[in-house]
């Protein structure tokens, strides 16, 4: 019994050492593999690659229970799972290695070959030069988990009564793998320093504007337009507190002073191709818009409103040559393409029906943050952000629905998508315990380019009543209100509604964010204390 107990530690023992040495090919192919794509390009870099490819194959209706479950940290919860699964499988190939010292090398440069794959696939690949950061970190992944193997030297059958089934080189496996350790956490840091090094330039550019005064400003904020109820959202919401949905794993970082923008299609009769400063010398105008991300449930929180600052969308068409499709333009469909190479597709028409669509180069009185599309993005009111709100923004096709799909649309999303009418009940929050007595029920309701008219409360099953609106910004903007409410001891469920400016009444039914925008009426249940 004792033979067989110091037998089988030796076993648990040679197969945690074995554990190890995936753990740590793993992480070295991971850490030069970022040091090479430092060095190139950071988004070529293998857990990016991966990540991307994942996004753009994940069923709509998982990619928007992300959105639901995590937030804005959906990027960071996919990229730590992509990490966690490549250490299970860095383990499996250490164990394999054990018994079969090639499969478990060679099961590493097939990862590298999966990582180069995914990152030439990417819609924003440069070439093969993206394919090498993962086939370089593999090569030195599968060099190191071949050395650490070596030091774990398998013995035939042990002899009767002996404890021991293997023999290893304990100090050239502790020096190598500590080695490795370090040489890894070196790489890795050297790496994110030349990631970061690649966005100054884009900062740098950033730092250096001076947007030009606005050639149209925005009308004042009207008085009253701002409620003064505690846990209400603001009228306007900060350049930190806005929501940002995408799908770019790395945010892009685009150098203002090499920025280009390219106009042609279908229609276009005079080409464009204009830099930043192009943008800054036109009029600029200056507007309160409200946007909302399609993913948004009802009572969600992507939705908000800023101040922005850019160029006539429709005056750039214009100057190309456009015509939208009812003076008899033969394109219907702008295609507006991303660094990262997304593609959004919007309707002509909607652009150029004299919205304040823009080319938005400011947002709250600054230049845009990097997050939210520096230089330049799309910025049109009324409809949805995935067929209107290009960040990072490089090129402009004109062409038609039925002769091209964009990104989302390939993927089961509306070609089309207006905002819906909604309002939410910012305060008080789900299973809030106020006291009896008055309680300010507020929230925003919008249904941009139609404009808020009314919006109604309703306690349990009793009857809507009328919320004190605040003064109307413009039709773009969403509109707070509020309701003083007796609220009496007992559980209690709030509804909202809104009425927009078309007489449109925000409707009961409920329906899920695909395929285009949530709809239905927001509650929450409180206890009255």
């Amino acid at each position: 019994m004792r033979i067989f107990s110091a037998q089988r530690a030796r076993q648990l023992t040679r197969g945690a050492l074995g554990s190890v040495s995936g753990l740590l090919a793993a992480g070295a192919a991971l850490a030069v593999a970022e040091l090479a794509a430092g060095a190139l390009r950071p988004e070529a870099g293998p857990v990016v690659a991966v990540g991307g490819a994942a996004i753009d194959r994940t069923p709509a209706a998982v990619k928007d229970w992300a959105i639901r479950s995590f937030g804005t940290n959906d990027k960071l919860v996919l990229q730590l799972g992509i990490l966690a699964v490549l250490g299970l499988l860095a383990v499996a190939l250490g164990l394999v290695a054990l018994w079969f010292r090639r499969a478990g090398a060679a099961g590493v440069l097939g990862f590298g070959v999966l990582g180069a794959a995914a990152a030439l696939s990417r819609p924003d690949s440069v070439g093969v030069l993206d394919a090498l950061p993962s086939l370089v970190g593999a090569l030195a992944g599968a060099a190191l988990l071949w050395v650490l193997i070596g030091r774990l030297t398998r013995v035939g059958a042990p002899a009767a009564g002996s404890a021991s089934d293997f023999s290893w080189d304990r100090r050239g496996f502790l020096v190598a793998a500590a080695s490795a350790a370090a040489g890894s956490a070196a790489a890795g840091a050297l790496g994110r320093g030349l990631a970061s090094s690649a966005g100054k330039e884009a900062a740098a550019s950033r730092a250096a504007v001076r947007l030009p005064l606005p050639g149209s400003p925005a009308r004042p904020v009207p008085r009253g337009a701002a409620l003064r109820v505690a846990g209400i959202s603001p009228f306007v919401t900060s350049n930190a507190d806005f929501y940002r949905v995408d799908t770019a794993l790395v945010v892009p970082k685009v150098d203002a002073t090499r920025w280009r923008l390219r106009v042609h299609g279908q229609g276009v009769t005079r080409p464009l191709d204009l830099g930043f400063q192009d943008l800054l010398r036109r009029e600029l105008i200056e507007r309160d818009i409200t946007l909302t991300c399609v993913s948004n449930e009802v009572g969600g929180p992507y939705a908000g409103n800023a101040r922005w600052l850019g160029v006539r969308l429709a005056d750039v068409l214009r100057e190309a040559g456009v015509r939208p499709p009812s003076r008899g333009g033969p394109a219907d469909q702008l295609v507006s393409r991303s660094v990262d190479g997304m593609t959004i597709g919007t309707p002509v028409e909607e652009v150029m029906d004299g919205r304040d669509a823009l080319l938005a180069v400011g947002m709250n009185g600054e230049p845009l943050p990097l997050e939210h599309g520096f230089p330049v993005r799309m910025v049109v009111p009324g409809l949805y952000g995935y067929v209107s709100a290009c960040k990072w923004i490089e090129d402009i096709e004109l062409t038609t629905f039925d002769s091209y799909d964009p990104y989302w649309v390939k993927r089961k999303w509306a070609r089309e998508a207006p905002v819906k009418t909604q309002s939410r009940i910012d305060t008080p929050k789900p299973f809030a315990r106020p006291k009896a007595g008055t309680v300010m029920v507020a929230g925003v309701a919008w249904a941009q380019h139609r404009g808020i008219e009314r919006v109604e409360v309703r306690v349990g099953d009793g009857p809507w009543r009328d919320a004190d609106l605040a003064a109307q910004a413009t039709t773009d903007t969403w509109r707070q209100w509020s309701l003083s409410w007796d609220a009496t001891p007992g559980p209690h469920t709030l509804t909202t509604r809104a009425t927009d400016g078309t007489g449109a009444v925000q409707t009961a039914r409920r329906a899920r964010t695909i395929p285009d925008g949530a709809s239905g009426r927001h509650s929450v249940v409180i206890t009255v204390d």
